[in-house]
């Protein structure tokens, strides 16, 4: 049945699921190694690299509201996807050049600038894109193929680190040429849908009381998503836990390898299975699955105990960020769709910066273990929470 179900997905999702994939073998390329590169050879400290992360995410998100809003208004999701994979691809190439920690920061405020055009609109576009009934299984599909790419990267980096000796700003530079593809196919692979008459009607003026009035069913989606980040906050603590326990260097990227691997093998199977069954209890069973990730990372400070928390985090990774997309979309009206991913990923990236430098100062102040405690503190807060969100709506279901 579930290989039924991605079978019945339509050809532009899957096009924009290998556009995303080709982006996130570049961005991976560096990310496996920037925590590292940071720390060792910028001279950055973890709550440096926690700021960072979380200034670079809360940028993407920030813009993504825009981004929602301005596809909304003039019905244009593709140009909005192309300039933000664009300006993506165009940041680069300053990571390889970059000397202080502040370049790297400006280059990653640039992507990320690049990932908010893009996340919204390309969200929205899934969901102009998939019939109603295959929306979990087209979302899960598009995260698989994302993080394909994700496991990708930090493969290929650690065969150029191999093979260029050590040489982290060489694996850099390489990160370029598959940032390119990914526009490429974009530009050549993807065709927007014909505007429908609600469609149309999304060039009106939107207003903000529209907004306001989305609803409890989306308002709590919101809401549940922003616990859900104070829980699971940047990956970049987990390739910092890698090298903490003493993981040689090369190898570093095999973190995220783990973590994406599981991930991408989870994502388009469970999303499938949540259009049959209700998405609130795979999301619980997510966050059951995280705090377990927290605890192996806090208690078993060897290799082989955070390979074991990091395939745990990719097994909650693939069991939940698909089906919020999908739970976004189902609450959202059509008008505002965009525009409510938008304010999903807002009040998400917002969450993330605070978390990801709440983790860094615990990281400094207290160890690696008050980290990955206070993840699991949150990640009970957040199935408690998820307990006394409302059903969604589904388009499958009330025929919209």
């Amino acid at each position: 049945m579930i290989i039924r179900r991605l079978r019945a997905v339509p050809r532009g999702v899957w096009a924009l699921g290998f556009v995303s994939m080709f982006m996130d073998i570049s961005s991976e390329m560096i990310h496996s190694l920037l925590p590292v590169f940071l720390v060792t050879t910028l001279g950055a400290s973890a709550a440096l690299v926690g700021v960072i992360e979380g200034v670079a995410e809360a940028t993407a998100s920030i813009t993504k509201v825009f981004s929602g809003w301005l596809s909304d208004r003039l019905g244009k999701r593709k140009l909005l996807a192309v300039l933000g994979y664009g300006l993506g691809a165009a940041s680069k190439p300053i990571f390889p050049f970059a000397i202080t920690p502040f370049e790297i920061l400006g280059a990653r405020f640039a992507d990320r600038i690049g990932k908010g055009l893009r996340g919204a609109p390309r969200d929205a576009l899934v969901a102009d894109i998939a019939p109603p009934g295959t929306r979990g299984a087209a979302f899960g599909l598009r995260q698989s193929l994302d993080s394909i790419g994700a496991f990708l990267g930090p493969l290929v980096a650690i065969v150029l680190m191999l093979v260029l000796a050590g040489n982290i700003r060489a694996v850099f530079a390489w990160a370029i040429v598959p940032a390119v593809i990914a526009v490429v196919l974009l530009v050549i692979g993807v065709e927007e849908p014909g505007r429908s008459g609600e469609a149309k009607r999304a060039a009106l003026p939107i207003q903000w009381r529209e907004v306001a009035d989305m609803g409890r069913p989306f308002w709590s989606v919101v809401a549940v998503g922003m616990v859900f980040t104070m829980a699971r906050f940047s990956e970049a603590f987990l390739v910092l836990r890698a090298e903490d326990v003493g993981l040689a260097l090369a190898l570093v990227p095999a973190v995220m390898i783990v973590m994406n691997v599981v991930y991408a093998a989870v994502a388009a199977p469970v999303g499938a299975l949540s259009d049959h069954i209700d998405r609130r209890m795979l999301l619980a069973c997510g966050l059951v699955v995280l705090i377990l990730a927290d605890l192996a990372l806090a208690l078993i400070p060897t290799v082989g105990g955070v390979l074991l928390g990091v395939l745990l985090w990719g097994l909650h990774m693939g069991m939940t960020q698909g089906l919020l997309a999908a739970l976004v979309a189902d609450a959202a009206p059509d008008r505002l769709r965009a525009t409510a991913f938008g304010i999903f990923n807002l009040a998400s990236g917002l969450t993330l910066l605070l978390a990801s430098t709440l983790a860094g100062l615990l990281w400094s102040a207290l160890g690696p273990g008050a980290t990955f405690f206070a993840g699991a503190a949150f990640s009970a807060v957040a199935l408690m929470g998820l307990a006394a969100q409302p059903h969604a709506r589904r388009d499958s279901v009330d025929g919209r």
